[in-house]
């Protein structure tokens, strides 16, 4: 089994900023892809920003030149470095991933953390 965990949020103004980390932890033999998705109350929940473990990433046309996401490899962690952020960034922030796990042959499951929420606010 797999455990996403997620830390780093809390309240912060607008135009502040805030890093987030998702920390994987379990029978992982390797993670393929990671993102970060949010979802705001009474809105669906969207993909926000995903690194594949090559480095590749991809994010959503609203945080482009805001935010920025990366990983270390070694330590089965993502990080979402967010700047210049503003009211409608605040969401309950979702850690995803494609992980094989040990003995599998290589089957990649998908696997959710369980959120931390980010309040923009003044």
């Amino acid at each position: 089994q797999v455990q996403l965990v997620e830390s780093g949020g809390g309240l912060v103004q607008p135009g502040g900023s805030l890093r987030l980390s998702c920390a994987a932890s379990g029978s992982i033999f390797s993670i393929y892809s990671m993102g970060w998705h949010r979802q705001a109350p009474g809105k669906q929940r969207e993909l926000v920003a995903s690194i594949f473990r090559g480095g590749s990433t991809n994010y959503a046309d609203s945080v482009k030149g805001r935010f920025s996401i990366s990983r270390d490899n070694a330590k089965n962690t993502m990080y979402l470095q967010m700047s210049s952020l503003k009211p409608e960034d605040t969401a309950v922030y979702y850690c995803n991933a494609d992980v094989a796990t040990i003995g599998t042959s290589g089957v990649l499951n998908n696997y959710w953390g369980q959120g931390t929420q980010v309040t923009v606010s003044s």
